[in-house]
């Protein structure tokens, strides 16, 4: 069972740590906490951080930061339903990074995670990022959720 169609931007940004042009995601287009599975959207264009006016396009390895930030906008959504702010995530490892496209080019592209395990505040989760119907790019991440906020602050 699907828990709700679109989160627009004003929203996801709500339930996420990241902000101006380090948010990454445009929409949460679908998603189901119990299953633990949600798709997102981003329009790449010119006002994309990791955006190169003179290639006019994005470093493929961006993906996984598409990933990454899907998967942030999935706990967020879990702590929401259980009156918590958003948690602090880090990311323990990418793994079996599969990358097709040489670059990702200026457009919508669509990023789906899902949750494969979960062992207290680790996390695994299988990412894909897609144009169309088309693979760009899949991996494996590994994340830990933390209550210390102050983790967060610049050593």
């Amino acid at each position: 069972m699907t828990d709700t169609l679109i989160i627009e931007r004003a929203e996801l940004l709500s339930i996420i740590p990241h902000g101006g042009k380090m948010a990454l995601l445009d929409r949460i287009t679908d998603y189901d906490l119990e299953k633990r599975i949600l798709t997102a959207e981003y329009e790449i264009g010119p006002e994309c951080l990791f955006y190169d006016p003179e290639q006019k396009n994005i470093p493929s390895w961006v993906s996984f930061e598409f990933m990454a930030q899907s998967v942030s906008a999935l706990a967020g959504l879990y702590n929401r339903k259980a009156g918590r702010k958003p948690r602090p995530g880090f990311i323990l490892s990418v793994s079996n990074l599969n990358i097709t496209a040489p670059a990702l080019e200026p457009g919508l592209i669509r990023i789906h995670i899902r949750e494969d395990c979960r062992m207290d505040d680790i996390l695994n989760y299988q990412g894909e990022v897609f144009r169309k119907d088309e693979l760009l790019a899949a991996a494996k991440l590994t994340v830990m959720e933390t209550d210390d906020f102050s983790l967060l602050e610049a050593r």
